[in-house]
């Protein structure tokens, strides 16, 4: 296994934490967690991704409330969810921070509440992002993990609390609790983050890249600049 780049590694982590599920519903912005999915699926599993952003990339005809309608049936098995701030009781803020303005919640908070895996992301892994509290709060709920770009956490939902699961290579627990704005609990000795596995790599680098290069084309030309993305993607 050669050398990677940290956005692969990263859809690693999303692919093994979207498992079997059949259903998973990606929001705008999102070409890591798209490219877990992708990789899902370059495995041979037939796991169906809505890319919320484009239109090409989902059946919906009317948008969100037909998004928003299969999730109230329980039929959005995983959604990927990020925000401007994420604190230690796993709120989500996605409205304003630090003076400035975001897009807004939209659909998170009814999102959160009832798909039965969401999953919490946000590359950046710093006291900026991770917070103790958010300053608004968008949406509240119990997450099945936290997935940074130094770390993965799980939610403790009798505890309300992360737990550090693992940490990236090239980064430890003591650094990761030193950028990290709330507290959590923490084994004595942490494991490393598996790294992608030789197969995982050819398939990132070949059917996946090209996949997401069609929704995600400057994102594909930055994270497999060796590999031709074409002109229209």
């Amino acid at each position: 296994m050669g050398s990677y780049a940290k956005e692969e590694l990263l859809a690693c982590v999303m692919a093994r934490l979207v498992g079997d599920a059949a259903h998973v519903a990606v929001g705008a912005a999102s070409p890591i967690p798209a490219t877990g999915c992708a990789l899902v699926r370059a495995r041979g599993l037939p796991l169906r991704v809505s890319l919320l952003h484009k239109r090409t990339g989902n059946p919906f005809t009317d948008g969100s409330r037909e998004l928003f309608d299969l999730a109230g049936q329980g039929r959005i098995d995983v959604f990927f969810l990020g925000g401007a701030q994420i604190d230690g009781e796993a709120r989500v803020n996605l409205v304003r921070a630090e003076g400035r303005r975001f897009p807004g919640s939209f659909g998170s908070a009814f999102m959160y509440a009832v798909v039965p895996n969401v999953i919490l992301f946000r590359e950046e892994h710093s006291r900026r992002v991770l917070v103790r509290k958010v300053e608004f709060v968008s949406a509240a709920g119990n997450p099945s993990a936290l997935v940074t770009g130094k770390a993965v956490f799980s939610w403790l939902k009798h505890r309300r609390r992360f737990r550090l699961e693992s940490v990236h290579p090239g980064h430890d627990a003591d650094e990761v609790r030193a950028d990290t704005g709330f507290e959590f609990d923490c084994a004595d000795r942490v494991p490393t983050t598996a790294a992608p596995t030789s197969e995982e790599l050819t398939m990132l680098r070949g059917p996946v890249m090209k996949e997401i290069a069609a929704s995600y084309p400057e994102f594909a030309r930055r994270v497999w600049p060796q590999q031709p993305v074409a002109a229209g993607a």
